[in-house]
């Protein structure tokens, strides 16, 4: 097991105008599972895969433990990749194929044997080493992959979006296998997903990546609750923060006819903007009576049973207003649910108001603000 430590890593490909991944500073834990998540083309892939030597790193360094492994080929790395795509040799039983990587080492094939059965054991493909990989799921194959990288006990695991292949329900019972494989083990892990879902219900840390720039790293509870900008602030969480524009008076906010109440020290820290960004989480809401709370006009109701999903818009916008808003996501009781087409009253939790920046888009609300 290592520590692995990219400073100012950059990765510029021949012909392209900005960096991929542009001076990634990450220190990533012995033992710790870091997710990196983001969305199509922020460099998360290219990330990992300059940790694994399949990229050049054109700046800055990456080390694994104390050692420099910037210009090491991969083979030299000690680390094990499990794919998107399984990559699995169809010709080769289950168990040849966790075992391939070892007999390329020269491991002799009893110690082969053990380790494999071994992993099988820990996997639960004990029944299946004879078979071959079109004989097995989707999910019996990306166990398969991951027992293959198991056998060769590396300092680090690479994962790069291993469950994108499968099916949803698949994926929820295979990402909690793979969460508590880790812990069993211990391994330094990177993680590469889009699904936010994902990476917040199994990383230790998550790194929230846009543009090839490093916008947060921080445990899940605290990205949602402490979001340091409107990307990640919008990013983390399902639904999304509710990021609504309001202007500034010396009571609040305005948001339609309604004035959220936000501390003067807050207001303070951007003095110089008239209007300012409200994040609120669809949960942080409750519906309100007679005058109190924002006005919105209802467009979909989602009975969840318990809960129900609210959608809709400011009232009181004309119709070009109306096109460009934000919708608003409201998270109520799904006994007594609003009706499409009526307007209500949303009120708002004054202590998980988040306050941003419109000009940087950076938090400016304190950090006990949730």
């Amino acid at each position: 097991m290592a520590t692995v430590n990219f400073k100012d890593a950059t990765r510029v490909y021949p012909g392209a105008d900005h960096p991929s991944v542009d001076k990634l500073n990450l220190e990533i834990g012995d033992g710790e599972f870091m997710v990196l998540v983001g969305p199509s083309g922020c460099g998360k892939s290219t990330s990992l895969r300059m940790l694994a030597g399949l990229e050049e790193i054109n700046q800055g360094s990456i080390y694994i433990g104390d050692r420099d492994v910037t210009d090491l080929p991969p083979k030299d790395r000690d680390i094990a990749m499990v794919f998107q795509n399984y990559a699995l040799y169809p010709h080769m039983t289950v168990g040849d194929n966790m075992g391939f990587a070892l007999k390329m080492a020269g491991v002799s094939k009893t110690e082969r044997q053990t380790r494999v059965a071994e992993a099988a054991k820990l996997l639960g493909l004990e029944d299946f080493l004879n078979r071959k990989p079109k004989a097995l799921s989707g999910g019996q194959r990306q166990r398969v992959a991951m027992g293959r990288a198991i056998v060769r006990s590396p300092q680090v695991f690479l994962m790069d979006e291993p469950l994108s292949n499968l099916d949803a329900k698949l994926r929820v019972s295979t990402r909690t296998q793979i969460a508590a494989l880790q812990t069993r083990l211990g391994v330094t892990t990177v993680y590469v997903t889009h699904d936010q879902v994902e990476a917040m219900t199994m990383g230790d840390r998550v790194a929230v990546l846009k543009d090839g720039l490093l916008q947060q790293c921080d445990t899940p509870l605290n990205l949602y609750d402490k979001p340091k900008n409107l990307f990640v602030a919008g990013f983390i969480g399902s639904p999304a923060m509710n990021l609504i524009e309001g202007k500034v008076s010396a009571d609040g906010i305005h948001i339609g006819d309604y004035v959220v109440p936000v501390p003067r020290e807050t207001l303070a820290r951007a003095s110089n903007e008239q209007n300012l960004m409200l994040g609120i989480r669809p949960e942080n809401f409750t519906l309100g009576e007679g005058n109190d709370g924002i006005g919105i006009d209802v467009a979909v109701v989602e009975e969840l049973g318990a809960d129900a999903f609210l959608y809709g818009t400011v009232s009181g916008l004309d119709e070009d207003a109306r096109l460009t808003a934000n919708q608003i996501t409201a998270r109520i009781s799904g006994r007594t649910p609003p009706q499409r087409g009526t307007t209500v009253r949303l009120r708002i939790d004054p202590d998980h108001v988040h306050v941003f920046s419109k000009a940087s888009g950076d938090r400016i609300s304190p950090d006990n603000a949730r």
